[in-house]
């Protein structure tokens, strides 16, 4: 009778142990995968020194610029001296 017992232990204890291995496959494929973003060089605007990837910045005389306004600002000034 005793071995019966630990038979249905041992038996109870490896259904649950198989239970927790599905769910954690399951989570697992589940989960959105994450993207790894491409590594893009880094400028600083001439203008206000904001750091912004090169792909948006705009070249102007003098550097990278974040938008017009400081391009035409910084191309002003230096026109100016």
């Amino acid at each position: 009778m005793k071995y019966l017992i630990i038979i249905i232990v041992v038996l109870a204890v490896l259904w649950f142990a198989s239970r927790s291995r599905s769910r954690v496959r399951e989570d697992k494929a589940s989960a959105p995968q994450r993207e790894t973003a491409a590594i893009e060089d880094m400028v600083t605007c001439a203008h206000c020194q904001v750091h912004l990837p090169k792909s948006e910045a705009l070249p102007g005389r003098g550097g990278y610029f974040c938008d017009e306004a400081h391009r035409a600002a910084h191309e002003r000034k230096e026109a100016s001296r």
